[in-house]
């Protein structure tokens, strides 16, 4: 039956009306209704809506918090990679950034915005034809998490745009989510008192509540965002940065009201340090200034490394620094095996947070500051964040303080700990270790190693905790019964997981040794070995120089290898999985190498396959896929959005291949 035009119109009409007022509220805090007249609105578009289930839309005030609980966040690709930023610790260091801009657009002025850079998480926001499709952690900058339902739950964040922004057909802006001070305060309190574990700091309050598998939990959380970037904008309207900051706060987003347009560099560092003198006062924590370059065509020619823009940096506030004593020095073991000396410290206050322990680095930061259980020592946070040791005052050392010893065995496993040459981080070789298990088993079943679907984050942490997986070779003899015990998996998902299992045995040498985690062996490095050995019997008897005469692999790799295949614990789990049948040799897959020996880059996002399919593609078909142009790329694949290795390929003379060229090159047309 059609839904009446009156009511219809209604509904538009309270979306219209509610989309309005939140933005007073969340963004303007500057409320036209009060909380009973806005709670009669929303009832009555809700009550419309159940009614009338066809008119509800993803940008309906009611789907706020409309997501059901999810077992593990998909990952997503950004529209444009989420880099880093240079730092600049004092003012001439902001006046070499400008040099630098000079020395490359020589003969060009600058004016600058600088912004509050707020200590939370990075997020960007995508928006299509005005509505808000997708939300994702920054992730390692390319590749982030989907955390939508989350992201929606944030009152602050429209669902539709507002203003000029309202009719671009794509939107993705990056944003920094954060909890401000007096709201961490209060959730802390409501978290003890519930005798709950607290947050060390806002910043941890934000991210913990942002990636909860329950979006309900995120709506209780009181977390805001100020956004500051644009990253893609179909069509494009601005010519300046600060323009864009004025189009997105007319779109209905909170942009910080302490960011300021300045003329010069010098008019940055008087704002750089009036913000600085006002941090305390601040609703967030704030550690430094972002300083963008204004104009957007100088920042396109600008351009950026792989590691950050040219055209911004970011100011860093001097850090926090107190005194304290050294109760001990402890040894924890990290997820990838690292051993990593911590001090264990008189708790005392620095920068608004009860700071009891410090990262000491490794044993040559330790030996070079001379730091003892018994001395008194300078800290300070770095970026107001880690906890280090800056150093010690010798004149309170006490007379039977003792210089500390790194430990030769794992303090988690007690299996053999040993330092490669030339680093200066001792580690634990045992694959087995309870202290990496659940990051080994995570890596064992990622994509790019055996591949197996559905062993995510919350199955591994269950069956670790359960003690039904001690090392790979447990995830080969669980059973279905076994499975569906685990929380939140049916016995059709436990089904599922398991086949996932057996399918992996007979992926290859290669994927096994990369999903092995031996250190410093990835996907090349692994089908090298394959390539040069065949069989892992005759791998686990090679010798160092025999590995190290593979070229590609080198000495320390082959220290690596030979290090792994010493440990008895090792060679157990390998003949643990043999027997269960995975395959140890080269895989049987077979066919044509028309690509052998032809190195591509891939760039920009693909409409026909997804980066890892092309990446596999390319290299069953013999060729090898890296991540940076050199005049040794033979191709360069553009998709859309391709970042500016299309310009590093033109400048090389590398061939660029749009997708088109690309799927005729590998017969996928």
């Amino acid at each position: 039956m059609a839904v009446p035009g009156t009511v219809q119109k209604r509904v538009e009409e309270l979306r219209r009306l509610l989309h309005h007022h939140d933005y007073r509220y969340y963004v303007l805090n500057r409320p036209e209704i009060t909380d009973a007249e806005y709670d009669r609105l929303f009832q009555e578009l809700k009550g419309l809506e159940e009614a009338h289930p066809e008119l509800i839309t993803p940008d309906s005030p009611t789907q706020r918090v409309a997501g059901q609980p999810i077992e593990t966040f998909a990952s997503v690709e950004h529209k444009a990679a989420m880099l880093s930023l240079d730092n600049a610790m004092s003012p001439d260091d902001l006046r070499e950034f400008e040099a630098r801009l000079r020395r490359v657009l020589p003969g060009e002025t600058f004016d600058y915005v600088a912004e509050p850079k707020v200590d939370g998480l990075g997020v960007a926001l995508l928006y299509e034809n005005g509505v808000l499709s997708r939300g994702a952690t920054r992730g390692d900058g390319r590749v982030g998490e989907d955390v939508t339902q989350n992201i929606r739950t944030i009152k602050s964040i429209p669902l539709r745009l507002g203003g000029a922004l309202a009719d671009s057909r794509v939107l993705e802006v990056r944003g920094e989510v954060y909890m401000p001070r007096k709201a961490f305060e209060a959730l802390n309190r409501a978290l003890e008192n519930a005798g709950e574990s607290t947050f060390a700091n806002p910043r941890n309050a934000s991210a913990g509540s942002l990636r909860q598998k329950d979006p309900s939990i995120t709506a209780e959380r009181p977390l805001e965002i100020f956004v500051y970037h644009i990253s893609a904008l179909d069509p494009i309207s601005f010519q300046t940065h600060w323009e864009a900051l004025v189009g997105l706060k007319s779109a209905g987003f909170r942009v910080n009201p302490r960011s300021k347009r300045c003329r010069t560099i010098e008019a940055v560092i008087t704002h750089c340090h009036a913000l600085e003198a006002e941090r305390d006062g601040l609703e967030y924590d704030a550690d430094g200034v972002v300083v963008k370059v204004n104009s957007l065509s100088q920042q396109r020619r600008l351009g950026a490394t792989s590691h950050h823009p040219r055209w911004a940096i970011a100011y860093k506030f001097a850090a926090r620094q107190a005194t304290t004593r050294v109760l001990g020095i402890e040894v924890n073991v990290g997820k990838t095996g690292a051993l990593t000396p911590a001090a264990r410290l008189e708790p005392v206050e620095l920068a608004g947070v009860r700071v009891s322990r410090a990262s000491l680095h490794n044993e040559d930061e330790v030996k070079k500051k001379d730091i003892r259980v018994g001395d008194t020592v300078l800290i300070e946070r770095a970026g107001d964040v880690i906890p280090y040791v800056v150093q010690v005052i010798r004149d309170r050392r006490p007379s039977d303080a003792k210089p500390f010893l790194m430990p030769t065995h794992c303090p988690a496993c007690h299996g053999q700990a040993y330092r490669p040459e030339g680093e200066a981080i001792w580690r634990c070789t045992n694959s087995a270790c309870p202290a990496q298990l659940k990051e080994r088993l995570l890596h064992f079943g990622s994509r790019r190693a055996m591949d197996i679907e559905h062993l995510g984050e919350a199955v591994v942490n269950q069956l670790v905790d359960r003690g039904l997986v001690k090392d790979f070779a447990d995830l080969y003899h669980l059973t279905v019964d076994q499975v569906a015990e685990l929380d939140r998996l049916a016995k059709k998902s436990a089904q599922n997981l398991i086949d996932a299992i057996h399918a992996s045995k007979n992926r290859g040498l290669s994927r096994l040794l990369n999903a092995l985690g031996i250190r410093m062996v990835g996907e090349r490095a692994a089908q090298l070995l394959e390539a040069r050995f065949g069989r892992m019997e005759a791998l686990c008897r090679a010798s160092e120089a025999e590995i190290g005469e593979i070229y590609g692999i080198g000495p320390k790799i082959a220290e690596a290898v030979t290090k792994f295949f010493a440990e008895e614990r090792n060679l157990r789990i390998i003949d643990r999985l043999k027997a269960a049948g995975l395959l140890m040799e080269k895989s049987a897959a077979a066919g044509p190498k028309p690509l052998q020996g032809k190195v591509f880059v891939l760039s920009g996002a693909l409409n026909a396959m997804s980066r890892d399919d092309a990446k596999d593609l390319v290299v069953n078909l013999g060729g090898r896929v890296t991540s940076s142009v050199s005049k040794k790329t033979d191709y360069v694949v553009v998709g859309t959005d391709p970042g500016t290795k299309a310009e590093d390929a033109r400048r090389l003379g590398v061939t660029i291949l749009d997708e088109a060229a690309f799927l005729k090159l590998v017969g996928t047309e």
